[in-house]
């Protein structure tokens, strides 16, 4: 059993605001790991969490610490600002819940060889930042984790920042009320076409939208002349194809773009 926490200055980005003024949001990198195991025996089950997050350092400023703030809760579900603590709460949270839950029921199937390898749980996150839209910052975490089930599950949790004030920017600063039936038909569109499928027949013999319609994610990227939108594994395709980026240029949309929004 360990816990290690590391923190080295990762990134610095440079994030115009308008054509006289910038913001300076500087990040270190947290990390977190620890492993245990479910019994003494040396052939024992495991679960091991590593934690690499982007923190944004003390010079950032309020935005900073609002960034922080919002980051936490979302990938660690803490209501703290520090990230460094609250990366060990969870490993230490996480990994003492699987020992308590999961050794009764360890107990009953330790003789049962082909139950085993549903004991071995592990958690990760890995995060990294990049310059958005106009006066904004992506920051992109990918979370693996595995909790028993035949496989691991991927996911990617996005979120865009106003890096003049650290406000976390949803799909409705971006655009105008009612801007879901008008997108809807182009994600539709930008997916037939990646996947060179044009029909929903088509679509739906090869597992697409098979669960349900097109829709807007939460996971969007702004980026500097366009938007994507990303689906992870499972959400309107089949698990093996993976996350599905769909990119949709701001000139394609700019009618439905909110007034407040600069690319």
């Amino acid at each position: 059993m360990y816990m290690r926490l590391l923190f080295t200055s990762a990134l610095v980005l440079l994030l115009c605001a308008c054509s006289e003024e910038s913001e300076t949001i500087t990040f270190e990198t947290v990390s977190a790991d620890k492993t245990v195991a479910l019994t003494a025996d040396s052939l024992s089950p495991t679960c091991s969490v590593d934690i690499r997050l982007e923190q944004a350092t003390p010079s950032s400023g309020r935005a900073g610490e609002i960034i922080n703030a919002t980051v936490t809760e979302r990938l660690l579900d803490r209501n703290d600002d520090n990230m460094q603590k609250s990366a060990e709460a969870f490993a230490e949270d996480y990994t003492a819940n699987y020992l308590r839950s999961l050794l009764p029921l360890y107990n009953q199937d330790s003789d049962d060889q082909h139950k085993l390898a549903w004991y071995h749980y592990h958690y990760i996150i890995n995060s990294h930042t990049q310059k958005g839209s106009k006066g904004t910052l992506v920051y992109l975490a990918d979370i693996n984790y595995r909790e028993g089930g035949d496989h691991a599950v991927n996911q990617q949790v996005i979120m865009n920042f106003e890096a003049k004030t650290g406000r976390l920017l949803n799909i409705r600063n971006v655009f105008i009320e009612g801007f879901e039936e008008q997108l809807k038909p182009l994600l539709l569109k930008a997916l037939q076409e990646k996947t060179g499928l044009d029909t929903m027949k088509a679509l739906h013999d090869n597992g697409y939208l098979n669960n349900s319609d097109i829709y807007v994610p939460e996971n969007f990227i702004l980026g500097s002349d366009a938007i994507t939108f990303v689906y992870n594994p499972d959400e309107i395709a089949p698990y093996t194809v993976g996350s599905i980026e769909l990119t949709i240029a701001y000139a394609t949309v700019d009618r439905i773009l909110s007034s407040m929004f600069e690319y």
